[in-house]
């Protein structure tokens, strides 16, 4: 099972690095370094915080600009230190 600070970390490379809220979106395969990223993905996407947007050749994944304050406030409650970096 996927820990909440997994969630969150994944979570955090989307959001800081890449910006990546609703439809600007990066590739699944970008996140290979996460060991559940499958269980991670099926679990924010059935919150609703990630989008899954299946493309022909790949798959992206984004998060949902719908549930931002809630998404951050995730994030920070699992990683205190990243607390106020998040725009």
């Amino acid at each position: 099972m996927a820990t909440d600070l997994e969630k969150a970390q994944l979570m955090l490379v989307l959001a800081r690095s890449k910006g990546n809220w609703g439809e600007k979106y990066d590739r699944v395969e970008h996140f290979k370094r996460f060991q559940n990223l499958k269980e991670i993905i099926k679990e924010l996407s059935n919150l609703g915080w990630l989008i899954v947007h299946k493309k022909p050749n790949y798959t992206g994944i984004s998060l949902n600009t719908q549930y931002k304050k809630e998404i951050i406030e995730f994030i920070e409650s699992n990683m205190p230190e990243v607390r106020g970096i998040i725009s």
